[in-house]
């Protein structure tokens, strides 16, 4: 049976294969801009402060941290773990930056020669990062570009930072030199964060060369953070505690997980959409051809059997309609992820540009999913098929 409509119906058909591959073109986009979101925040919440950390089992939850005793073994336990990419100590100490005009409060990182910049080198700005070495301690800092324009500060310029001693003793100061600026457009890690040589800290707390607050393990993977932490915390001494990232920061990722829900929702609107235009398409195509109907029926079809004829007709429309949807959709994401023509207000959003990451499985899943539900509610206006006789077929005409 061909599939071509009449003026009557023609526009109405046109519209239901608009509003599939409209609904297909969204949900396509929806799912990439979320997915490219989520994985963009989380690489720079993980890019700083890594996937998990190994500190000191207490109730302390300040930056003035209780050391651990570096320890070989607990290192090549953790570093044995085919899922960890590499393993750093840290230490911090919060501080305050001391201007002529201006003072702002800073958490200073302490790092050793072991530790990666990666993820520093790829957000600065100005300047390079340092790299501590044995001979002497490194005066140098990198700090964050709003710490730099809150401060008027710039590189290669020196800084005094101020650290206020538990023992009630006058704060002691420390002076350093700015060797980069890096900018992860992150507000909240912006804001906060400076890196030195840990010895500085190590000195001020007055602890031992091989104290530090803990352990920072980078995984090779974001999928295997709840496996691989629960699969060292038995390994670990009995004063060790090990924290995920969604540990450290509950709430960004609480908030992370909303956007699923968002999606979610996104999905369900357009496949009602999809749905309800082409339920109505095919139930004028059903009327208008009920002559045909008629006929069929007069020769011996039963009402499943005509049935069949117009969902199959309307699987086709459905997937005209995915056609054209999936090139809109997955244009639109191409470009934009090689483009970036869509920007975003970083200060807002955390990125300059609407993100995308959009694999295969996805694609097949949201076409393969919109196509069966689709030909499955069409099985519903079908059912008019049964209303016509062909005695009122032929009064019809």
């Amino acid at each position: 049976m061909s599939n071509k409509s009449s003026g009557r119906s023609g526009l109405i058909v046109n519209i239901a294969i608009a509003a599939v591959a409209i609904s297909v073109a969204v949900m396509l986009i929806s799912v990439a801009v979320v997915q490219g979101y989520k994985l963009q925040i989380t690489n720079k919440i993980t890019g700083f402060s890594n996937h998990i950390q190994i500190s000191r089992l207490d109730f302390n939850n300040s930056f003035e941290t209780n050391p651990i005793y570096r320890d070989a073994k607990t290192e090549q336990t953790i570093k044995t773990d085919a899922r960890v990419a590499y393993v750093q100590p840290y230490a911090t100490k919060a501080g305050i930056i001391k201007t002529s005009t201006e003072f702002e409060g800073i958490v200073l990182k302490g790092i050793d020669s072991s530790f990666n910049w990666h993820f520093v080198q790829a957000c600065l700005i100005e300047g390079e990062v340092f790299v501590p070495n044995e001979a002497a301690t490194s005066n140098q800092i990198v700090i964050s570009m709003s710490t730099a324009q809150k401060l008027q500060l710039k590189l290669g310029q020196g800084m005094v930072i101020y650290f206020v001693q538990e023992d009630g003793s006058m704060p002691r100061a420390r002076k350093f030199t700015i060797s980069g600026i890096y900018s992860t457009g992150f507000s909240d890690l912006d804001a906060l964060y400076g890196i030195i040589d840990m010895r500085h800290i190590q000195r001020l707390n007055k602890w031992e060369e091989n104290q530090v607050t803990g352990y920072e393990v980078k995984l090779k993977k974001y999928d295997d953070l709840m496996a691989t932490a629960s699969d060292l915390l038995p390994l670990m001494p009995m004063h060790l505690q090990v924290k995920t990232i969604v540990d450290v920061y509950p709430q960004l990722f609480d908030w992370l997980g909303l956007l699923d829900l968002n999606v979610l929702v996104i999905i369900i609107l357009m496949v009602v959409v999809a749905c309800i235009n082409m339920s109505t398409a095919l139930l004028i195509l059903i009327v208008e051809r009920s002559n045909m109907i008629g006929m069929l029926k007069a020769m011996g079809s039963d009402n499943k059997q005509v049935q069949r004829i117009f969902v199959f007709m309307a699987a086709r429309l459905i997937g005209k309609g995915l056609l054209i949807g999936n090139s809109v959709g997955l244009l639109i994401c191409v470009t934009q992820y090689y483009l970036g023509w869509i920007k975003l207000d970083e200060e807002a959003y955390f990125l300059n540009q609407v993100p995308i990451f959009l694999n295969a499985i996805d694609v097949l899943w949201i076409n393969a999913g919109a196509f069966v539900l689709c030909v499955l509610i069409m099985l519903l206006p079908a059912q008019f098929v049964s209303k016509i006789t062909p005695v009122k077929a032929i009064k019809f005409q």
